[in-house]
């Protein structure tokens, strides 16, 4: 089964299964991590003294390095295979995850997340991918909703494993039991899923594109971060001059690592790649801020936390599929944008919380925001891989995964940014609970606005046309 007969080779049942499974706990792996570090972040600030602005950069540095390196791995993936991509990012990851669960200063925990970014976006970048690879047009919906729900059981997981790992036996375990989870990812790729997929295996990689790529990425979100100093302003510009660079490199290049192309001439694949990124970026900090306010202002433990914040991933788990499935047969621009609608319902909802709010009210958001999201993804997953070439296939899940590391980074960034000028550099202590709360407030009208803005970006895409 190799990459020259992949397009007209018939996968049994189960081949797709194994493929499916594969793919599947690759995708559980970055959104477990993502949401059980945050009920680890008070515990971890204690350990580290880190303050607010420090202790935010262990979860963004993982976003950041994954957007880095995602493009240029779903490149090298369509040219040099995507299971082996998938496969290497796995067993990195899992060492990764092990450094960090022993690493003794603030300063090494952060620099190894950035590695453990790394190697977790080889993984990102071809998961996707190998499912729209195997799968065809009429049942690809179905099996990036299980994917997708895959993802989401992943962040229904992580609070309450988190909460009661960092309760009872400290937060190492939160990357420990990565170690173990990726190990069992790790021997089920090499022993259970055959073939190869590297459609693009006559191009060659674009170094200088990869590495203008990341340099203006970087660059942007050091300017987010630093935002109050010149030295933000001075790095913002950087990243407006890298991307102008870049555009007029790939263009130029003949073999790309970003076809500009797919934006330029594919009205679905450039508008579904925006919606997704305005989906992230209004969403991604909603977990990190309740984490904190369910902890610092209503008071509860780690595990507790953890338990009130599974409501809103258990819904998008049990929808993704129903809601991937109704693509397959629905044109995916509407669902996605009702799915929109009550992201940004949610999030509206969410700027009313205070320390006296009950418990019901945030899980009532919680379930709208579920919902939301469930209608979002699979659909405009579906639309992106249905409106492109095979050839691409590595690249556009690359793309749309960049999107949402994109957003989740900026996401985090708007918090930092509203966190630096309201309540400063300092640790959170109950003086400081009422800037909290003030700084809660204006991060979530602020991702409301951008949710909205998320509804036309979705609506505007129009209809595709999907590709075998």
């Amino acid at each position: 089964m190799n990459s020259s007969n992949v397009e007209h080779f018939e996968y049994s049942p189960k081949e797709k299964i194994i493929a499916l499974l594969v793919s599947s706990l690759g995708s559980f792996l970055n959104p477990f991590m993502g949401s059980s570090i945050n009920i680890a972040l008070p515990s971890i600030g204690i350990a580290f003294s880190m303050d607010n602005i420090l202790l935010n950069w262990v979860s963004s540095i993982f976003l950041l390095s994954s957007a880095i390196f995602l493009v240029p791995f779903g490149k090298i993936a369509d040219i040099h295979g995507r299971k082996k991509i998938f496969k290497w990012g796995i067993l990195g990851y899992m060492v990764s995850s092990l450094i960090c669960a022993i690493s003794i200063s603030s300063l090494m925990l952060i620099i190894i997340r950035f590695i453990q970014g790394l190697f977790i976006s080889m993984v990102t970048a071809t998961s996707i991918a190998i499912i729209t690879s195997i799968f065809k047009k009429n049942e690809r919906g179905k099996a990036i909703g299980i994917n997708i729900a895959a993802v989401y059981i992943g962040l229904t997981l992580g609070p309450p494993i988190g909460g009661i790992l960092v309760q009872n036996l400290g937060w190492q375990w939160i990357f420990l039991i990565n170690v173990l989870i990726s190990g069992c990812a790790f021997i089920f790729t090499i022993i259970s899923l055959k073939g190869e997929w590297a459609e693009a295996k006559n191009e060659k990689l674009d170094i200088i594109g990869s590495i203008l790529y990341g340099g203006f990425l970087l660059s942007l979100m050091i300017g987010m971060s630093q935002l109050r100093s010149f030295l933000g302003f001075v790095f913002l510009m950087l990243s407006i001059i890298g991307i102008i660079i870049f555009i007029y490199w790939e263009q130029k290049v003949k073999n790309p690592v970003l076809n500009i192309s797919l934006f330029k001439d594919n009205k679905v694949f450039a508008f579904s790649n925006l919606a997704a990124l305005i989906n992230y970026m209004s969403t991604f900090a909603i977990g990190f801020l309740l984490s904190l306010y369910l902890q610092y202002i209503l008071n509860l433990t780690p595990q507790e936390a953890g338990f009130i914040l599974l409501t809103q991933p258990i819904v998008q788990a049990t929808l993704s599929p129903l809601a991937g499935r109704l693509s397959d047969k629905k044109e995916p621009q509407i669902i996605a944008s009702i799915g929109m609608g009550l992201l940004s319902l949610g999030l509206i909802m969410l700027i009313f919380t205070d320390e006296l709010t009950p418990l019901s009210y945030i899980i009532s958001c919680q379930l709208i925001l579920g919902l939301g999201y469930a209608l979002f993804s699979s659909p405009n997953t579906n639309a992106v891989m249905g409106s492109i070439d095979k050839r691409y296939f590595g690249i556009a899940s690359a793309t749309l995964s960049t999107m949402r590391l994109i957003g989740q980074t900026l996401s985090m960034q708007i918090v930092l940014l509203i966190f630096t000028l309201i309540i400063g550099p300092t640790e959170i202590t109950p003086i400081y609970y009422g800037l909290f709360n003030l700084s809660m407030k204006i991060a979530l009208l602020t991702f409301a606005i951008f949710s909205v803005f998320g509804i036309f970006a979705s609506l505007a895409r129009g209809k595709g046309k999907k590709i075998e």
